[in-house]
């Protein structure tokens, strides 16, 4: 009689239980936000890079006296091709993503300079004497900041811009018709502007390393008026306004440093 009413007791509770825990409410879902999966690459870091490429310059020009008027008005257009190797590097940092699926571009920005060793050659000629003269682009550089856009750790995209000088050898002026030395020249002179450009740069792994990458760029350089004194005799003969475009097209080999 005491075991049957022990079990009678037990079933109840079990009842009564599953009656209550039936009429209590759910248990508030707890809300857990989507992981947020960071890229498994970082452009951030230093670089080194060096290369070389192909140049062109255009300068309008006029002729002065020594006094500041005009001997020749009518603006004439010279130009210059060659070749340039460069050495450069900088800094980039990669600051997030645009968010845009699985895309995801990064924003990248960063810092960088370089200096050009060039040899684009050209002639200039004087009109009024029937004169010419070699002239050669033979060095730049050049130091600024980009910005751009990484897709993923293989490729990047970029424009970019600042400051910019050149140097431009100097001349000696020589007959048209003879070819004789006419004891007239120029010396060689630095010139500043500014530069825009832009390239991108491709992931060379697995041929090479990582780390290694194959920039492709083209710049355009812009340099204001001029004056270049023509001395002859030990005087100045002549003034020449010298008003250069430059641009060049360049391939390099960077390496950045702490690539992940």
């Amino acid at each position: 009689m005491k075991r049957l009413l022990a079990a009678s007791l037990t079933g109840l509770a079990l009842l009564s239980g599953s009656a209550l825990a039936a009429d209590l409410p759910p248990a508030p879902q707890v809300y857990k936000a989507p992981a947020v999966v960071a890229p498994a690459y970082n452009w951030s870091g230093f670089y080194l890079n060096a290369g070389g490429g192909y140049g062109m310059w255009n300068a309008d020009t006029q002729l002065f006296t020594p006094g500041g008027a005009c001997l020749a008005c009518v603006v004439q257009t010279f130009g210059g091709r060659g070749y340039l190797g460069t050495v450069g590097g900088g800094f980039d940092y990669q600051v997030g993503g645009l968010g845009m699926g699985a895309w995801n571009p990064m924003i990248v920005v960063g810092l960088m300079g370089d200096y050009n060793f060039e040899s684009l050659k050209g002639t200039i000629a004087d009109g009024l004497v029937g004169a010419s003269a070699q002239i050669k682009e033979t060095a730049s550089w050049a130091g600024g900041a980009r910005i751009g856009l990484a897709f993923g750790p293989s490729f990047f995209t970029y424009m970019n811009g600042g400051a910019t000088g050149t140097r431009f050898g100097g001349t000696s002026f020589v007959s048209d018709v003879t070819g004789a030395p006419l004891g007239a020249g120029s010396a060689a002179f630095w010139k500043t502007g500014w530069y825009l450009g832009g390239g991108t740069e491709t992931s060379l792994a697995p041929v090479l390393p990582v780390g290694f990458f194959l920039r492709s760029e083209y710049r355009y350089s812009y340099f204001n008026t001029t004056t270049v004194p023509v001395i002859a005799g030990g005087v100045t003969a002549l003034n020449v306004g010298w008003h250069p475009v430059v641009q060049t097209l360049s391939t390099s080999l960077v390496y950045k440093f702490n690539w992940q």
